[in-house]
């Protein structure tokens, strides 16, 4: 089972990564570590992807810490740097201002926006030229439907984008693979369960997209792969003009 799984991952992020031109010899490469199964999966495969690629690049795998209670910061820099190398852990408290009493109304997007900040100094600081996110194929479409329930927008996370006129991108390789394998994926390799301390967790606008659409796509199979066809088929001429 886990060959063939890793096959489809590894295929997948193969071609993520090919369409959109994420890596080019010489790159040095942060990469955002969560805890999650999503980026440690992401992890994985780009130190395997480095082992056999015919480019050179290098990798900067970092945690930044929210700065919740109990913190597993130490149990994953044990277990990252015992499989797969070393780990930054960068220690802020990012989730606690996030979530003070003067910013109730949106913690998550203010935490993200900092823990963002943060690996754009490191990649500085660290002469990276690319931050590579563990958002995948579910991420994607959930964020389209968040920017248009939630933003008045038409919108998603781009599986690479350029940032400060082209110094830095940010990469998304596992754009192309759904959640369904990275989960069969993570539990064939053995990953660890990290308990996420945020007091946001499972109670997000994300959580409720996405609980929306598994209803969807329990009713057609066929409804996810079309919805992430329709991302790169915008028919211009048939949306509205803009008049706000």
């Amino acid at each position: 089972m886990l060959q063939g799984v890793y096959k489809k991952v590894n295929r997948s992020l193969g071609k993520a990564v090919h369409d959109y031109g994420m890596i080019s010899p010489g790159d040095r490469i942060v990469v955002g570590v969560s805890g999650g199964m999503d980026s440690l999966t992401l992890l994985r495969m780009l130190v395997d992807l480095k082992k056999k690629a015919p480019l050179d690049f290098h990798l900067v795998p970092v945690y930044v810490d929210p700065g919740f209670e109990p913190s597993f910061a130490g149990d994953l820099k044990a277990y990252v740097e015992f499989h797969l190398g070393p780990l930054m852990v960068e220690r802020t408290d990012h989730g606690i201002v996030a979530h003070s009493d003067e910013n109730q109304e949106n913690p998550c997007f203010l935490c993200s926006r900092l823990r963002r900040k943060r690996l754009f100094e490191i990649a500085r600081d660290q002469g990276c030229n690319t931050i590579a996110l563990g958002h995948n194929k579910d991420d994607l479409i959930e964020t389209l439907f968040i920017n248009m329930f939630y933003s008045g927008a038409i919108g998603t996370m781009k599986p690479c984008q350029s940032f400060f006129d082209g110094t830095l991108e940010i990469i998304r390789p596992l754009a192309y693979v759904e959640k369904r394998r990275i989960v069969s994926l993570s539990e064939s390799l053995g990953f660890p369960a990290f308990k996420n301390p945020c007091p946001s967790d499972g109670f997000t606008k994300r959580t409720a997209v996405r609980h929306m659409l598994e209803g969807l796509y329990a009713e057609n199979p066929h409804i996810k792969g079309n919805i992430f066809k329709a991302m790169g088929r915008v028919k211009m001429d048939y949306l509205l003009k803009q008049t706000l």
